[in-house]
């Protein structure tokens, strides 16, 4: 009987009743914490880069590449949040004059440096 060209190029079947399935698996691949800029980025791969998604996925580097995004956004977030908090002047003092003021100009910040690591890691 004449190989198929699965069977060509090294695949192998298992049988399943009166059925011959291809024995396909992933490549096995560490498994990571993924926090919630890792998630965004997956989301987004998911939605509108679908080739990329696909090519991480089956290569088994999805997880690396999501676990890279995460430490990545997550530091640069920080950075960014410290940085703009010392160019404004947000400091304790401020903190213990006027609560709602420091609150309100640390979520501006917050949600300022969001928007910068979603642009610049997440969506690009």
């Amino acid at each position: 009987m004449e190989k198929s060209l699965f069977e060509q190029i090294g695949g192998t079947y298992i049988q399943i009743g009166d059925y011959q399935i291809p024995n396909l698996a992933l490549p096995d691949e560490p498994e990571y914490h993924i926090g919630i800029w890792g998630q965004r980025r997956l989301d987004y791969l998911k939605k509108h880069k679908r080739g990329l998604y696909t090519d991480l996925l089956t290569s088994g580097k999805l997880n690396a590449h999501l676990h890279e995004i995460d430490i990545a956004a997550f530091e640069r977030h920080d950075l960014i949040v410290k940085q703009m908090m010392a160019t404004q002047g947000i400091t304790e003092q401020l903190k213990a004059d006027d609560m709602m003021k420091w609150v309100g100009m640390v979520n501006n910040i917050r949600n300022c440096a969001d928007e910068i690591i979603r642009n610049e890691l997440i969506y690009r």
